[in-house]
């Protein structure tokens, strides 16, 4: 049964998101949403949700139909309540009064321990943010439910409750999921819509089966418009060789059959459509600056502790040679950001147990982007970390996706892609040869992914990585960090690591 229709809708914003869409969610239906950044992923899930309307086309629902929609960041009125209160405001006042129990079954089921449902929403991390917002849309038992990217700030072992929650829902409720979290979208759905600006792409397969997939129509398409163009180029040519002819012979004859050949060209040529290209919602370009020094950090036996003191792991002597791209696993709370912190104060600083070579040069980055925090515009940014001059600095973040328009804006009007990109800029005007990179991923669409992958590979760039994304560590890393029982071991591969984290 279907319980929701799109048919030829367009969104027009401050530019065309996507024209001619059209298509159904049936009961049931599992299906990812995926586009670039910024290309109408949460618009049409607004539109989906009745929040919204499509500049034209229509929106057919099934009577009585209950859609929820879980929005990447909560709502200001939430953030005084507490993560139980939250939940239980999205019931209905009747509902809330006598059926409050329905919020402890669904914590439970997510995983909610009782200490965090009782902290406010505002001093939540975003991954707990996220988890709440999932289970405001989940309690009002929805026909619909709709997640604008679910796994962002969430670890592993949180990705594992997500994905059994979803798998435990009734049958006959439709989930669509925006997200660029590849592996996620794999395990979760069993149909992708691809949103493009004209001719969006429909295929009844998760997302890697269904990038195959589009990527050989789109393939097909090239080759077809290709062969037409050569047709119209050969149909001219013809009729103008027919018109000279037909001309000097005073033939009425050729001059027909001129004719008739300049309209086939004419209409063979308006029909023929080239293979979509995708428009690219910012370059990443990284750098490598290069070291002869073979080990750029070197690491003692030391233990990792707490700020008050309490252990966390140890880790025995260790290195990180050029070239080597670590990526450091383990569940939340276990001590990942401590070592990432206590790694980069020893490379600004000394540190007995941790140094780095003389000739390192460390870009860093975490996960809230925070090293974007001290500049007031993109502007600002550039011009403190580089000697560039204003032509080449307006040049530089365009082509990472930050427009003319939003240079000298306050950066706080960033998207979460928009600053992500450009604190990939940011890190390559530093010309670093170690990058210390905390989500890398994050906010980044799967363009942005595959780029960041290429740039890391390309210029075997050393690094140390934190990162839950399990097809971008399955695609860099040459090591594997595991943090387990209070220890940190060095692994071969990375897929019996991420089965037990998500099955914890």
């Amino acid at each position: 049964m279907t319980l929701i229709a799109i048919k030829d809708a367009s969104l027009t914003r401050t530019e065309q998101l996507f024209t001619g869409l059209s298509f159904s969610i049936a009961k049931g239906d599992r299906l990812g949403l995926v586009a670039a950044n910024g290309r109408g992923k949460s618009s049409l899930l607004r539109i989906l949700a009745g929040e919204d309307d499509a500049t034209t086309g229509t929106v057919t629902r099934l009577r009585g139909l209950v859609v929820a929609v879980a929005p990447q960041d909560p709502p200001e009125r939430l953030q005084s309540l507490s993560f139980y209160d939250a939940v239980r405001d999205a019931l209905a006042p009747e509902v809330a009064e006598t059926e409050s129990w329905r919020v402890d079954v669904l914590l439970d089921d997510l995983a909610v321990e009782e200490s965090t449902r009782g902290r406010a929403v505002r001093g939540l991390s975003g991954g707990w943010q996220r988890t709440m917002l999932l289970a405001r849309a989940a309690v009002i038992e929805p026909d619909l439910l709709l997640l604008d990217e679910p796994t962002n700030h969430l670890d592993i072992g949180r990705i594992g409750v997500l994905e059994t929650f979803l798998a435990a829902l009734p049958r006959d409720c439709a989930v669509v999921t925006a997200s660029h979290d590849r592996a996620f979208l794999d395990d979760v759905t069993n149909r992708t819509l691809f949103l493009r600006p004209q001719e969006s792409a429909d295929f009844a397969l998760p997302y890697s089966r269904a990038v195959q997939a589009l990527e050989e129509r789109d393939a097909a398409r090239e080759r077809r418009f290709e062969n037409d163009m050569r047709k119209v180029k050969a149909l001219r040519q013809q009729a103008a060789k027919l018109k000279n002819i037909g001309i000097n012979s005073g033939s009425d004859l050729l001059v027909v059959k001129t004719k008739q050949l300049s309209e086939r060209a004419d209409k063979l040529e308006e029909r023929a459509r080239p293979a979509h290209l995708e428009r690219s919602a910012g370059t990443i370009r990284l750098t490598n600056s290069g070291s002869h020094a073979k080990a750029l950090v070197t690491i003692s036996d030391t233990a990792i502790t707490t700020p008050d003191g309490r252990l966390l792991f140890r880790i025995g002597p260790s290195w990180i040679e050029n070239g080597d791209r670590v990526v450091l696993l383990g569940a939340n709370g276990t001590g990942k950001t401590r070592l990432v912190e206590r790694l980069r104060a020893a490379l600004t600083g000394s540190d007995p147990d941790m140094r780095g070579a003389t000739s390192l040069k460390l870009g860093y980055s975490d996960q809230a982007l925070s090293q974007l925090d001290a500049f007031a515009t993109p502007w600002e940014a550039v011009k403190r970390l580089s000697n560039l001059p204003d032509h080449l600095t307006r040049s530089q973040l365009a082509s990472a996706g930050v427009g003319i328009d939003a240079q000298t804006a306050p950066l706080t009007r960033l998207s979460g892609g928009q600053r992500a990109r450009l604190a990939m800029l940011l890190l390559r005007l530093a010309q670093p040869n170690f990058y210390l990179l905390d989500e890398p991923t994050n906010h980044l669409d799967i363009e942005g992914q595959d780029m960041l992958e290429s740039e890391l590979i390309e210029h075997g760039a050393a690094c140390l990585l934190v990162s839950h994304d399990r097809a971008f560590v399955q695609a860099v890393a040459t090591r594997i960090w595991v943090i387990t029982g209070k220890r940190l071991a060095e692994v071969d591969d990375p897929a019996p690591v991420f089965e037990k984290l998500m099955s914890n």
